[in-house]
C-alpha cells in the first residue's frame, strides 16, 4: 500500500494582512499567498498546508513562533470552535482597521469606484455583550472537545445546545458561556438544556430528522424586555412542563413563544407561532421612537449601534421638509419612522407582509402620519406607475439583504433617477457590485463604515450617491 505523502509545512511565515471573511494572509517561499484561519497579522508561524492551488495555498497554524503585537487572549473558551466570533484573538482597534480596509478594497476592486470622501469607521462602544438576538440549535450529537476525545471515556450525554460547527451541519458546540449577548441569555440557555434532559425531551437528530427540540431564539431589548422562542419538531406532553419551569425560573420573561415545525428546515417564517406566556412581542427604543418587535421581525442585532447607523443615514440624506423619500427594504419601518419628521412624505416598500403589518403598527405607536408602507418585491413594485401614484422621490434609501439588490430592482431605480441615493449594506462586496452599475449615472460622494458586529469580520457600510 502506498503511503500517504506527509503534509507540506512552511516554517517561519510572517502573517502580513487580514483578508475577506476573516482570513489572514501570508506568503509562501515560492511567492504564492497562503490563506489562513485563526492567525493575526504580525504573527510569525509554522503553517501546515491543507490545499494547494495554482496561485495560492490554504493552510492552518501549526505553531506560533512569535505572536503579533495585536494578538490578545480570547475571552471565550469556545473561540475557534463555534465559529460565532472570528477575531477575538485580535485587538479591537486592529479589527476596525481591517474592516475599514476591506470595505475600501471592495469598493475599488469590485465596484471600480472611489468615493470622494471616506469618513472614519465608527466603532462600537460595546465590543462584547452587544447582540440583542441569538439563535441556538439543539443536537443529540455534540461536537466533542479535544479533552473528551483524548480521555477515551464513553460520552453518555451527547446532547448540546449552542452553535453549529462551521461547515458541519449535524454537529453543534455545546455552549457554556457566550460573550455576545448579555444575561440572562446564558442562564436561560443553560437552564433549558439541563431541564430538557431532566424531563426527557429528545434533542434533535439532524441525520434522521427526529427528536423533540430543534432551536431556541432569545431576544433582549434596551427597554429590559426578553423574548424566548423554542422550536419543537413534534408535540410532546413535556413541552408545557419545560415552558412552565422556564417561567417559574425567569418570571421577567416578557414573551414566551413556541412553534411546532416538522419541515426539513428550521426556518419559522411560514410557521404559526404560539404565545405561551406574556405578549407575542417586545418593545425596543431608538431615541424617542418605540418599535414593536415580534418573533419574525428583522431588527438590527446591535441596538446601541443602530442609533448611530441611522444618524449616518440622516446626515447623508439631509432631507428637506418638501421632499419625498422612498425607503426600500423597509422592514418594520425603523428607518422610515426615524427620518419621517424631516420629510414631506416617506414611502416604504417591503417584501415580507408581516413586517409591513408591524411597520404600520409602529406608525400608530409613534403617532407618525406622513409615512405609507407597501408590500411586494422591490423589482415588481418599484416602477414608473408606482412613482406616478406616490410621488417622485427626491431621495431613496436602500438597505437590502446580504445578497444585494436584484438587478431588475436596480435597473428600475436607475430609470426613476432620484437626485440622491443612500445605500446601506452589511456586505460591502455585493454593495460594491451594485455600485458598479450606478457609477455612470451617480457620483459616489461619501462612504462611512460602522461596526455592528465586534469580534467578527462583518461590517456595515453606508454610501451616499448624488445624480450627475
Amino acid at each position: 500500500m502506498r503511503k500517504k505523502p506527509l503534509p507540506m509545512v512552511f516554517s517561519k511565515i510572517k502573517v502580513t494582512d487580514a483578508g475577506a471573511k476573516g482570513k489572514s494572509i501570508g506568503k509562501a517561499p515560492d511567492g504564492r499567498i497562503i490563506i489562513l484561519n485563526d492567525a493575526v497579522p504580525g504573527d510569525i508561524i509554522d503553517v501546515q498546508v491543507n490545499k494547494k492551488r495554482k496561485s495560492y495555498y490554504e493552510g492552518k497554524v501549526l505553531r506560533i513562533i512569535k505572536g503579533s503585537s495585536f494578538r490578545i487572549e480570547p475571552k471565550c473558551i469556545h473561540f475557534q470552535t463555534c465559529g460565532g466570533c472570528s477575531w477575538q484573538n485580535m485587538t479591537y482597534e486592529k479589527q476596525l482597521e481591517y474592516k475599514e480596509k476591506e470595505v475600501i478594497t471592495n469598493l475599488e476592486r469590485i465596484g471600480n469606484v472611489k468615493p470622494a470622501r471616506i469618513l472614519p469607521i465608527i466603532g462600537s462602544k460595546k465590543d462584547y455583550y452587544y447582540r440583542n438576538k441569538l439563535e441556538f440549535s439543539f443536537s443529540n450529537s455534540k461536537w466533542l472537545t479535544r479533552s473528551e476525545i483524548e480521555s477515551n471515556q464513553v460520552i453518555e450525554n451527547k446532547n448540546a445546545l449552542g452553535f453549529h460547527v462551521p461547515g458541519m451541519w449535524n454537529k453543534v458546540v455545546d455552549i457554556d458561556k457566550c460573550w455576545l449577548q448579555k444575561n440572562p441569555s446564558n442562564r436561560i440557555r443553560n437552564f433549558v438544556r439541563i431541564n430538557s434532559i431532566k424531563i426527557g425531551l429528545d434533542f434533535f437528530d439532524y441525520k434522521n430528522n427526529t427528536g423533540d427540540l430543534r432551536t431556541m431564539m432569545i431576544r433582549t431589548s434596551t427597554t429590559g424586555e426578553i423574548m424566548v422562542l423554542i422550536q419543537f419538531y413534534r408535540r410532546s406532553k413535556q413541552i408545557t412542563t419545560l415552558l412552565d419551569k422556564l417561567i417559574n425560573e425567569f418570571p421577567k420573561i416578557t414573551s414566551l413563544l413556541y412553534v411546532i415545525n416538522k419541515k426539513a428546515n428550521d426556518t419559522i417564517y411560514d410557521q404559526k407561532i404560539h404565545c405561551y406566556y406574556g405578549r407575542d412581542h417586545i418593545y425596543e427604543k431608538i431615541l424617542n421612537f418605540k418599535f414593536k418587535i415580534d418573533s419574525k421581525s428583522f431588527y438590527q442585532t446591535n441596538s446601541n449601534q443602530t442609533k448611530e447607523l441611522y444618524k449616518i443615514v440622516k446626515n447623508f440624506a439631509k432631507i428637506k421638509s418638501n421632499e419625498v423619500v422612498y425607503d426600500l427594504y423597509s422592514g418594520i419601518g425603523t428607518i422610515s419612522i426615524f427620518i419621517a419628521n424631516q420629510a414631506k412624505k416617506v414611502i416604504g416598500i417591503e417584501t415580507v407582509n408581516e413586517a409591513v403589518l408591524a411597520a404600520k403598527e409602529n406608525l400608530t405607536l409613534n403617532s407618525i402620519k406622513n409615512v405609507s408602507f407597501f408590500t411586494g418585491e422591490i423589482k415588481n413594485v418599484l416602477n414608473n406607475d408606482f412613482v406616478k401614484e406616490n410621488g417622485m422621490p427626491d431621495t431613496v434609501i436602500i438597505d437590502p439583504p446580504r445578497s444585494g439588490m436584484h438587478k431588475k430592482a436596480l435597473t428600475n431605480l436607475l430609470d426613476i433617477g432620484p437626485k440622491k441615493i443612500i445605500y446601506v449594506s452589511c456586505n460591502s462586496a455585493t454593495q460594491a457590485r451594485d455600485l458598479d452599475l450606478f457609477k455612470d449615472f451617480y457620483e459616489i460622494v461619501c462612504s462611512q463604515s460602522i461596526d455592528m458586529f465586534p469580534q467578527t469580520y462583518h461590517v456595515e457600510n453606508v454610501v451616499l450617491l448624488e445624480k450627475r
